[in-house]
């Protein structure tokens, strides 16, 4: 307990990579200690490692530092002073900031170490001398040098096995999890991913169920007026989940003590994020101001710049697209065709897999083209720059999945107009794209592990000569950490963020089971099986093969929302397409009752889509009155202090009159 009175259990969080018996680590470490952290020193068998933990105390005083504002007992967001620390809201596990909070407090601390004497400090490491000049971040002058390797997040052991517990290995209930603990151990946006993908396993259980009926219930002659029940029940389904969604994720806003509200361009709070190494607010607008030119900048310059932006951008667009109709296109209808002719269940089933295997690695080339194409646009907000690398990589990388998975399955549904073939497409590509994305996702993590821990291992008997050591030296726990790869976006590291894959994955699975519903009721089964098998693997990935990634402040799915809003729209087409088809299987394409009727109600699903996204509030009514409630309260307060600053200055005025 500190002298605010204040209590809570700390840990160590942060790894720093060094070489061993290197001069420069003595003064490193004082510094580390000077700053008020709690240093532990780690020899691995290359390197050695510092742990890092910081006191409630040193992080309060650090988060007062970068001007931090924090939610209040009276709902107002204030900025943070450890002095007045009582007066704000702890976490829902009762601990004072949140982990993207003390990440930013850990990067402040450790990289504000700066020289304060007026001489330069000389340092000496394997005979380089590294001069440490005032005024210079010691931490920045070593990483430029290579003395300091990295400094990367470690595990807390404690809550690792208590979530390997709770979560990654509970598998009676398989729909519940604890988001807070999540929260608070890995952030908001990784949370958030967990939050919507439970909640879309509990919800996709109905149709599941239905379309199981459906599929295995012999209907006769009713049988397409069941389909195209079970087509509008999915749509509005599908709605419904998306809009109660954005209802879940307001609650869980106000729970996890956001500052913004869902939907409003977060671009200032990125700011004060990774994006910007975790600069203070202050820091940035002197960065920000620096960076201006004293020249003020007039009409025709904003102008000629707006336009420039959209040039760009739709010069990539349309890059994009072209390469897409030139390249894949042609590709897949041959696909398409080699997979009709043959005539083998083996044959067609490998050929799936061969082929699902190789469009991986496409992918992650178009993917990286999408992220140099993004650098060239004229961005000038980074969370724009952050919006517009997801969409330009969901153009880039969806729409080579639609191409390849299913305008060859649109091949076998409108000109092969065999709904058996189509059927039986889909259950391979289901179930092979799945499993095989299931067996990299967690094997490769593994597979970059074990190498690196044998080379490791290897180096060291070389430096040995092949002898033994009188001492076996077992690599310690935070140098298998180091070893492990990093969560990031397999088709790009500039991101540095893997939920853009898992997301992917998802994205994915919901547009094929959502726009072939009709054809393959059965596909809501698989997904649901799917959704139990990912949240655990998925968890047990992130606990066990990865690092503790780096925290994000974000805590909405972001652009995934329109994405998932965009494939209830295909659906709706697609679904009318392939109804079509199989009332018209003779192919004579005349309008009839039946036709006319389809058409219709691919008008009504469009309002049905319309007036349930209207109906539907995407925010509680507790919420918002809250926020009434929290405002009003804001504004009486100013108000007093006003009225109490105009009453000061009219009493001080008359003094001076009397004097």
């Amino acid at each position: 307990m500190n002298g605010n009175g204040v209590e809570e259990e700390t840990a160590f969080e942060i790894g720093v990579v060094v070489p061993k018996s290197s001069d420069c680590i003595e003064v490193l470490v004082e510094e580390f200690r000077k700053a008020g952290l709690i240093v532990d020193r780690v020899v691995g068998l290359q390197n050695e490692f510092i742990r890092l933990e910081a006191p409630i105390e040193t992080l309060g005083k650090a988060a007062a530092e970068l001007q931090l504002k924090k939610r209040t007992h009276i709902g107002v967001d204030l900025q943070f002073h450890w002095d007045e620390v009582e007066a704000f809201e702890r976490q829902p596990d009762g601990s004072l900031f949140s982990w993207f909070e003390r990440y930013c407090c850990y990067r402040h601390i450790i990289y504000g170490i700066v020289n304060t004497s007026t001489s330069t400090v000389v340092l000496k490491s394997d005979g380089i001398e590294v001069h440490w000049e005032p005024g210079k971040p010691l931490l920045r002058i070593l990483e430029s040098v290579g003395i300091v390797k990295e400094v990367f997040p470690v595990h807390d052991e404690k809550k690792r096995k208590q979530l390997l517990r709770s979560w990654a290995l509970n598998w009676w209930d398989f729909t519940v999890q604890p988001i807070d603990d999540i929260c608070n151990y890995y952030g908001t946006k990784i949370a958030s991913y967990f939050a919507f993908l439970g909640m879309y396993t509990k919800w996709i259980l109905f149709p599941a169920a239905f379309g199981l009926a459906v599929q295995l219930v012999d209907f006769g002659s009713l049988q397409l007026f069941v389909l195209s029940a079970f087509f509008i029940s999915i749509v509005s389904w599908a709605v419904l989940f998306l809009q109660f969604w954005k209802r879940k994720n307001s609650a869980l806003l106000v729970r996890w003590q956001m500052n913004y509200p869902a939907g409003v361009d977060n671009g200032s709070r990125l700011l004060e994020g990774e994006w910007y190494q975790f600069q203070s607010p202050v820091e940035l607008m002197k960065k920000q101001g620096a960076d201006k030119t004293d020249k003020p900048r007039g009409k025709e310059a904003f102008q000629r710049e707006e336009w420039l932006g959209h040039f760009m951008r739709f010069r990539n667009d349309a890059m994009i697209i072209l390469s897409i109709i030139c390249l894949q296109l042609p590709f897949e209808l041959a696909f398409a065709h080699v997979y009709e002719v043959l005539r083998s269940d083996i044959s067609k089933f490998c050929l799936t897999a061969v082929y699902l295997f190789t469009i991986q690695y496409f992918n992650k080339i178009g993917g990286k083209i999408s992220v140099k194409l993004v650098k060239y646009e004229n961005n000038k907000n980074i969370e724009r720059r952050a919006d517009s690398w997801v969409y330009k990589c969901l153009l880039q990388v969806f729409g080579l999945y639609f191409m390849q998975s299913y305008i060859g399955i649109f091949y076998h549904a409108l000109l092969h107009r065999n709904i058996m073939t189509l059927r039986q497409v889909l259950i391979q590509r289901l179930i092979i794209s799945e499993v095989l994305e299931n067996m990299l996702e967690n094997s490769l993590p593994y597979l970059k592990y074990s190498f690196k821990k044998y080379r490791a291992v290897g180096n060291k008997r070389k430096r040995e000569n092949g002898r033994p050591s009188e001492k076996t030296q077992y690599m310690s726990r935070v140098e298998k950490e180091y070893l492990k790869p990093d969560y990031s976006a397999s088709i790009g590291e500039e991101l540095e963020d893997g939920l853009f894959d898992d997301f992917l994955e998802l994205a994915l699975q919901f547009g094929m089971i959502m726009m072939f519903a009709c054809v393959f009721p059965l596909g809501f089964a698989f997904a649901t099986l799917n959704n139990i098998t990912e949240i655990r693997t998925d968890a047990l990935k992130l606990l066990a093969m990865l690092r503790r990634p780096i925290p994000r402040p974000d805590a909405t799915i972001g652009a995934w929302l329109n994405i998932f809003q965009f494939l209830i729209v295909m659906s709706i087409c697609t679904n009318c397409i392939l109804l079509v088809c199989l009332y018209d299987r003779d192919g004579q394409w005349k309008i009839s009752p039946g036709l006319a009727a389809i058409l219709i109600m691919e008008h009504v699903l469009l309002l049905i889509k319309f007036v349930f996204s209207r109906i539907v509030p995407e925010e509680p009514a507790w919420i918002r009155a809250n926020r009434m409630k929290n405002a009003t309260h804001v504004h009486d307060m100013c108000s007093r202090q006003l009225l109490r600053s105009i009453s000061g200055e009219k009493i001080n005025a008359e003094l001076k009159k009397d004097e």
